[in-house]
């Protein structure tokens, strides 16, 4: 299986100042925006072929892809919330290290990683499921002069 991850291997979340701590996390929101982006990019394309679609398998085919990239839209907001939550932690803890638990934070940062990571993953099948399923119909339906507009 791939790495998705984006910090060094070993324990660095466990090692690291809460500054780098927190240019991850902002880099994380970052990524996260622009696959929401892309998410929209996808199920555009999706809906764009859907209505030109005549075969039954193409059809299946394609409400399946889109049904998994709403999946990871969903994914994408609720990661995205939890983002910020954990910025606003990193910002606490920051402004008063004494105040909150360190173990705990870098649990959670350490799970939001984890989960993330999946996301990438997941998105990253699915585009180029999208890809092909589309490739595909375009061939299978004769639909070529679509792309000429």
């Amino acid at each position: 299986m791939e790495n998705y991850r984006t910090r060094p291997k070993g324990s660095f979340i466990q090692q690291t100042d809460w500054d780098e701590l927190y240019v991850l996390t902002k880099h994380w929101k970052s990524d996260l925006t622009f696959y929401k982006q892309d998410l929209h990019f996808l199920h555009k394309l999706l809906n764009k072929y859907f209505i030109w679609i005549t075969k039954k398998e193409n059809l299946d085919a394609v409400k399946s892809i889109g049904q998994g990239i709403l999946e990871d839209k969903k994914t994408s907001d609720q990661l995205l919330r939890r983002v910020d939550e954990h910025i606003t932690h990193i910002a606490q803890t920051i402004q008063d290290p004494f105040k909150h638990d360190s173990r705990l934070f870098r649990e959670e940062h350490q799970g939001l990683e984890d989960d993330i990571a999946k996301f990438y993953k997941t998105v990253r099948e699915n585009r180029k499921q999208v890809f092909a399923i589309t490739e595909h119909i375009v061939d299978s339906e004769s639909l070529e002069h679509l792309l000429e507009s």
